[in-house]
């Protein structure tokens, strides 16, 4: 059957009212298919008690010929285009039907085809529509216009399209942020449940990250632009589902080949009905009967439709929870996988250094806040990730930070500078330990935390001051929140645990990797070596999906089966690489994803089945009894419609909730 599964472009409107994500839904009759299939409807209704009640011809004979022209024009029109591409065009095939059943009188049983036939098209243009409704739907959360404030601190009302990166914007209490950027000032708490699904508000401070389309609260908001409206996760959403909703899977591009073979020989078949019969004597009128209602029963719509509509919406809906399939093609492939490789930074852990242990040494005579705000003080003008870590340690715990004079900084040992008249010095122990004047007691203490730091995957850094070591801070990537679950439910999906690939140091991936569930690591391993990994996984058979996110891991994306990458802090490389993009960020999608990959496989192979029992049942009821003609149009029509509903059903938010429970089947 033809439907359109290009999304249509529609006027942006506004939610009704705030807090309220917008619900957009394409009216029936905005669609042509529907408005004529409409008209056909109502002038067969209006034919058909006038012929049942014995009315003159003339008086209804009218009325089926304009539900012929309104239900059959178009797909008519449309095959012989296709006929004059030399494409046979099963929609032609069942309006060829319809007018050889009224050439043998038949004129109310071919109207009632022409009417099912245009209604049943009418229903999946509609369904198609509102799977586009779900994804373009994303559009409407971010607001028409933004409150840009100028250099001078004047207010200016402006569409959002207009705002470009570094311009400043102002979000009151209960609008919706314009723009995808960073909070310069003010404090509030976000709903981001459209975004990232978080249940609760989100806080937001100086700092940190807002999203376009996202509910602010009770206080009001500077924000700079951070993405152009164009480039926000929204907009990305859409633009990517909108292209991967444009490909056909290896599937549904396996069942077009076979569809142009299969029409052809039922046509063949066709005449076949019609000849046969005739050549022992049969009616005319029965033998055109009986190969009209072949021709009907015997066409492949539902089979045609079985793939694409369970794959678009799995794609639309893993797009809605901030997963950018890229294409059918990914979607089918990654029900598919059957091992799983991550990276480590940024992917299972969350990408940024974080202080976890402040160690004071005996004898320097300071606690735990004092080394810390000293080696924050003298880190702060660094840029360096691991002064950052300290300096926002620091922060956190609501420390103040004195001025530095005369910093320095030395590549490969650390940063010293003058804070409130001491010498404070921060860096590598093994480079400042030998500088340092402590005592014996002091330096072994000073080796010995280090060491127990080191030894539980943190990296250790020596805080010394006035030449004596005054402490050690241990630093170290965390683990995300749900990385353990994730490689739980992955193992379980797939019947192998994951392998971690890093290119960090052994012992603190396997520590890192022991935290997380994981007992395959490969440490301190080079791109190529990543690249080696995965192609050692797949020569023993196996279906590899790589998780990563850096610039180090797209030749490992590349060759994988699929590969995901994480988007918020994704290489440019990774996310043009990968298959598909955790824009969330979010690595509890990775696993809902593929159930719902797996989901989706299994309503194709459903639909299959659905629309084989139907075709084959009504064929030999055709051929081996009396099939009415209204019964086998009703029959196939049906079959149609159910196997277009049966895909639709992984638009529905349940659908995610159980993939992401790890149900797949």
């Amino acid at each position: 059957m033809t439907s359109t599964l290009t999304p249509q472009p529609v006027e942006r409107q506004q939610p009704e009212r705030p807090g309220t994500p917008p619900r957009r839904r394409t009216r029936a009759l905005a669609l042509p298919e529907a408005r004529w299939a409409a008209a056909a409807t109502v002038l067969f209704l209006l034919a058909l008690p006038l012929q049942l009640t014995g009315a003159p011809a003339w008086t209804w004979g009218p009325l089926y010929a304009l539900a012929y022209v309104t239900g059959g024009w178009e797909p008519g029109w449309e095959g012989l285009k296709a006929l004059k591409d030399r494409t046979l065009d099963v929609d032609l095939l069942m309006v060829v039907a319809a007018l050889g059943a009224a050439a043998i009188g038949q004129v109310m049983d071919g109207a009632l085809l022409i009417v099912i036939f245009a209604t049943s098209g009418a229903l999946e243009a509609l369904a198609t529509a509102r799977t586009a409704d779900s994804v373009r739907g994303l559009l409407d959360l971010a607001p028409a216009t933004a409150t840009r404030l100028s250099p001078d601190g004047s207010e200016q009302a402006v569409a959002v399209e207009e705002l470009t990166v570094g311009d400043i914007v102002l979000v009151r209490p209960g609008e919706r942020v314009g723009a995808d950027g960073r909070v310069l000032d003010g404090a509030s708490e976000v709903d981001q449940a459209t975004i990232t699904g978080e249940p609760l508000p989100a806080p937001k401070e100086r700092g940190d990250e807002v999203f376009a389309g996202t509910l602010n609260g009770t206080g009001a908001l500077r924000v700079r632009v951070e993405r152009d409206a164009s480039d926000s996760v929204i907009a990305r959403i859409v633009r990517m589902v909108q292209e991967a909703s444009e490909t056909k899977a290896p599937t549904q591009l396996f069942i077009e080949k076979v569809e142009q073979r299969y029409s052809l020989g039922m046509v063949a078949a066709t005449l076949a009905v019609f000849l046969v019969p005739l050549a022992f004597g049969a009616q005319l009128t029965d033998a055109l009967l009986r190969a009209m209602t072949f021709m009907i029963v015997a066409s492949p719509c539902a089979v045609v439709l079985a793939t694409m509509p369970p794959l678009l919406s799995a794609i639309a809906n893993a797009g809605r929870h901030g997963v950018l399939v890229k294409s059918a093609v990914v979607m089918e492939r990654l029900g598919q996988v059957d091992a799983v490789a991550l990276d480590k930074t940024g992917t299972l852990t969350e990408g940024s250094p974080r202080v976890t242990d402040v160690r004071p040494l005996s004898g320097a005579g300071l606690d735990e806040g004092e080394v810390l705000a000293l080696a924050a003080a003298a880190e702060r003008p660094s840029e360096h990730p691991l002064a950052r870590a300290v300096v926002d340690a620091a922060r956190e715990r609501g420390l103040d930070l004195p001025e530095a004079r005369d910093f320095t900084s030395a590549p490969g040992v650390g940063v010293t500078a003058v804070v409130g008249g001491r010498a404070v010095a921060v860096g590598a122990p093994a480079r400042l330990l030998d500088a340092a004047d402590g005592t014996a007691v002091q330096r072994e203490e000073c080796g010995r935390t280090a060491a127990e730091l080191q030894e539980s995957g943190r990296t250790a850094v020596l805080v010394v001051v006035d030449g004596t070591p005054a402490g050690l801070l241990g630093i170290a990537d965390r683990l995300r929140p749900d990385a353990a679950a994730t490689i739980a439910s992955l193992a379980r999906l797939t019947g192998s645990a994951p392998v971690l690939l890093t290119g960090d140091n052994p012992r603190a991936a396997a520590h890192l990797a022991a935290e997380a569930g994981i007992d395959d690591v490969r440490a301190g391993l080079l791109p190529q070596d990543k690249l080696d990994a995965v192609r050692e996984l797949e020569s023993a058979g196996r279906k590899v999906l790589v998780v990563g996110d850096g610039v180090n891991d797209a030749p490992a994306l590349a060759a994988a089966h699929t590969g995901i990458a994480m988007g918020r802090a994704g290489s440019d490389l990774a996310l043009e690489t990968a298959d598909a993009v955790i824009v969330r960020d979010e690595l509890a999608a990775v696993p809902a994803t593929v159930a719902l990959s797996r989901r989706a496989r299994r309503l194709v192979v459903q639909n299959l089945v659905i629309a084989g029992v139907f075709i084959a049942g009504l064929v030999v009821w055709d051929l081996a009894g009396d099939l009415p003609l209204p019964l086998g149009v009703a029959g196939h029509e049906g079959s149609t419609v159910l196997v277009g509903l049966n895909g639709l059903r992984l638009l529905r938010e349940g659908a995610w909730q159980r993939a992401a429970a790890g149900e797949s089947g």
